[in-house]
C-alpha cells in the first residue's frame, strides 16, 4: 500500500471534503477522490460517505483512521530521524585509535567534532593497530587511525600522514647535537623497548636488516621509557607524533629514512559498507589535524 494515499485519507478526514483537503495538500479535488477511491478499493470498504456538502467518515473510515494516523505519523517521524542524522543532530560515532595517534592527531580531531556536533556520541577506544582492524571488522567501531604497512583485509585503508621515528637520547649525550643519526652511529647502544622481541617493537620499522638492537630494559609505560633515557640507561624510538609529550631533559634526533621508515598513518573504515554520517565529518577533521601538524 502506498502510505500516501494514508496520508491524504488523514487530511480529507480532517477537511470534512475533498475541495478543502485538495487545497491543503496542493492536489487537485479529482486526485484526491481518485487516490481515496484506490484506498477504499484496497481495504474492501467505504471510507467516507459523500454527502452535497463535503464528506463524512463511516464506521469504518474511523476504524481506520487512528491506524492512518499512526502509520504516517511514525513515517513523519522516520524521515525527521534520518535527516537528524544527515545533519549530525544525532547519532554516534565509534572512534578508535593507536596509543601515539590519540597523544595529538585524534584528540584535536575528536575536540573540534565535538564543537561543531555536540549532539551526536562520540567515543574514544584505544588499542593496537591490529586490535582495532579486528574491532572495525566486527562492527565495534566505525572508524579507527592506524598504522600499516600496506592493505588490511577486509577494510578500506586512506592515508592520513607519516610518522617519522626519532631516537631520545639524554640531555648532553654526545650524539645530541645531531642535525641526522645512522643506525651505525649508534652500534653498541642499550635501547629500552615495550616487549624483547625488536620486530613487536617501533624499531620494527627499521630498513636496515643488520640492525640488531640491544634492548636492555623491556618497558610498556611511555612516561617510565623516558624517566630511563634522561636517566642514560638506555635509548628509545619516539614516533614524530609524540615528540611535543617529551621530558625537557631528553633529547629527540632524527634518524635518516634509509635506516628507519616512517610509520604511515590510515583512517581505516569497513571495506563494501555505508559508514555512518559522521564518519565523513571526522575524517575532514583528521585531514585537517594532521595537514596542520605538517605544517608545524
Amino acid at each position: 500500500m502506498d502510505v500516501e494515499l494514508l496520508a491524504v485519507f488523514r487530511e480529507v478526514a480532517r477537511c470534512g471534503s475533498f475541495t478543502a483537503a485538495a487545497t491543503s495538500l496542493g492536489y487537485t479535488q479529482s486526485a484526491v477522490s481518485r487516490q481515496i477511491s484506490a484506498l477504499e478499493a484496497d481495504f474492501g470498504a467505504v471510507l467516507f460517505d459523500r454527502l452535497p456538502r463535503g464528506v463524512r467518515l463511516t464506521e469504518e473510515g474511523r476504524c481506520l483512521l487512528p491506524h492512518a494516523e499512526a502509520v504516517t505519523g511514525r513515517i513523519t517521524a522516520a524521515r525527521s530521524d534520518l535527516r537528524a542524522l544527515r545533519e549530525l543532530a544525532t547519532g554516534r560515532l565509534r572512534v578508535g585509535a593507536f596509543p601515539t595517534a590519540n597523544s595529538d592527531l585524534v584528540p584535536r580531531a575528536a575536540a573540534a567534532f565535538q564543537a561543531r556536533h555536540p549532539a551526536v556520541d562520540l567515543t574514544l577506544r584505544e588499542g593496537l593497530s591490529s586490535e582495532l582492524a579486528v574491532a572495525v571488522r566486527a562492527g565495534e567501531l566505525d572508524l579507527a587511525v592506524v598504522s600499516a604497512p600496506g592493505p588490511i583485509d577486509g577494510l578500506e585503508l586512506r592515508h592520513l600522514t607519516d610518522d617519522p621515528m626519532l631516537v631520545a637520547m639524554p640531555r648532553g649525550h654526545p650524539l645530541g647535537g645531531r642535525p641526522q643519526l645512522r643506525l651505525a652511529d649508534l652500534a653498541g647502544a642499550d635501547w629500552i623497548a615495550g616487549r624483547e622481541s625488536p620486530a613487536d617493537t617501533l624499531m620494527s620499522t627499521a630498513a636496515r636488516p643488520d640492525f640488531r638492537p640491544r634492548v636492555r630494559y623491556v618497558i610498556g609505560e611511555w612516561i617510565a621509557k623516558q624517566g630511563l633515557v634522561a636517566a642514560g640507561l638506555g635509548l628509545t624510538l619516539i614516533p614524530a607524533l609524540a615528540a611535543h609529550s617529551t621530558r625537557p631533559d631528553v633529547v629527540l634526533v632524527p634518524v635518516h629514512e634509509d635506516d628507519i621508515r616512517a610509520r604511515r598513518i590510515h583512517l581505516a573504515t569497513m571495506a563494501g559498507t555505508t559508514p555512518p554520517p559522521a564518519v565523513a565529518a571526522f575524517a575532514g577533521l583528521l585531514d585537517r589535524a594532521a595537514a596542520t601538524r605538517a605544517v608545524a
